[in-house]
């Protein structure tokens, strides 16, 4: 006998509090203004903040990520020595998930060198694009090979193109280590050793559901109150309020208790509770962030977003996250800001650092940092950047009008204008 039960999809819901934890508000050049207009621009034409936040889930689930640039309504002239000159073209990134990617060289654990393939539709029928990366004398080489639906190269539309030796890709792993056999390059999908206790979820959350479902009082009536009709056959009928209680038949001669008798069935709400306790301590202590990521507190899940900023165990194994993330979002940058000045003749600088600032609301009280923040500006009126960085966050200014206000009014003047 097949038996459906219903599932809690708590694996997406994991990665999603995952994601949550590494989101970013900005990536920043130090010093270069030029970079930063570069930057900005690359990121919103690519729509980053929604795909990296996509692809932040993707890493707890798949383990892996990945994207590399590429040039978009590029023109490819092949040259008599047989070497192929790009010009004009607009930078872009594509963003690629696990099942695409395929490391081909990979040292101390970063993947050097790198495939990556994706089927797409053109016209009704399928088409694949390979790209690889590969090092020649320590420099990069982009070879496209572009293939359709009966597995056929496209005369025309594949290259191999020299690049320079800036990384012209990205991979972001989690930062769990891989105890996996053969996944040399790839990250540990996180939901894979937590499989069982998913399963033991849904098997709590379908207990609770059987228990609400049955849970319905029962009426229990003697059939000499209910006044059974019988049909023409002989046979016993109910009416279709009858049809509403449960009739007790036979029971010609009842004692009083059996002439009307309700049941009303537990619901263990009690004892479900403590499983589900149980089962997702274990589940945090396998998915990661400390081991009261999912907890049941007066009645409500307590989730990692908020217990995190008390734990500092926790915050040290997701400040490893984040490193993998800065990581990845730098090596996009600096990739396409060596495509924009070698195809497109810009002159950005490619030697800087970029800070990547992460947004913390998920694990901070804001107000609470706010009054700390406020608290120091009033006590040390001599240092004007906690005034300016009281200021900027508050009201969420440039940098420009956070200057107006410390030129033209006191911290308590502004607060009035508010008010």
């Amino acid at each position: 006998m097949t038996q459906t039960i219903a599932r809690m999809n708590f694996a997406k819901r994991c990665c999603a509090d995952d994601a949550n934890l590494c989101e970013i508000i900005s990536v920043v050049p130090k010093k270069d203004e030029k970079n930063k207009e570069f930057v900005e621009q690359l990121l919103r034409d690519n729509r980053f903040h929604t795909m990296y936040r996509e692809q932040l889930e993707k890493v707890a689930a798949a383990g892996t990520v990945g994207a590399y640039i590429y040039l978009k309504d590029a023109t490819y002239v092949k040259e008599p020595g047989g070497a192929v000159k790009v010009k004009d073209g607009t930078v872009k990134i594509n963003y690629v998930d696990a099942d695409c990617i395929i490391p081909l060289s990979v040292e101390n654990g970063l993947v050097t060198e790198c495939a990556f393939a994706g089927t797409e539709k053109v016209k009704g029928k399928e088409r694949t694009t390979l790209v690889m990366f590969t090092i020649e004398n320590e420099k990069y080489v982009a070879d496209t090979r572009v293939y359709d639906h009966e597995g056929k190269e496209i005369e025309g539309m594949c290259a191999s193109i020299q690049l320079g030796e800036t990384k012209p890709f990205a991979i972001m792993k989690n930062a769990e280590v891989n105890n996996l056999d053969n996944m040399t390059g790839y990250g540990l999908p996180k939901i894979y050793n937590a499989i069982p206790l998913f399963k033991a979820l849904d098997l709590a959350y379908n207990i609770l559901y059987g228990d609400i479902d049955k849970g319905q009082k029962m009426v229990f009536l003697n059939e000499l109150l209910a006044c059974v009709k019988v049909d023409e056959n002989g046979k016993k009928f109910l009416s279709k309020e009858q049809k509403e209680m449960f009739i007790l038949l036979g029971e010609k001669l009842p004692s009083a208790d059996l002439l009307i008798k309700e049941y009303n069935p537990e619901i263990r709400v009690e004892d479900i509770t403590k499983l589900f306790e149980l089962i997702l301590s274990l589940l945090s202590m396998s998915f990661g962030y400390g081991t009261k990521k999912y907890t049941f507190e007066n009645g409500q899940i307590k989730t990692a977003t908020e217990y995190i900023g008390e734990r500092q165990d926790a915050m040290q194994e997701l400040n490893k996250q984040r490193k993998q993330a800065v990581d990845y979002i730098c090596d996009i940058v600096n990739a396409a800001v060596w495509f924009s000045n070698n195809f497109s003749k810009t002159t950005l600088n490619e030697n800087i650092v970029y800070t990547v600032e992460f947004d913390d609301s998920y694990i901070e009280d804001r107000v609470t940092k706010l009054e700390s923040m406020r608290a120091d500006a009033i006590s040390f009126p001599d240092v004007p950047w906690l005034l300016y960085t009281y200021l900027k966050t508050k009201y969420n200014l440039t940098d420009k009008e956070a200057q107006k206000y410390i030129t033209e009014g006191s911290i308590e003047e502004v607060d009035e204008l508010e008010d």
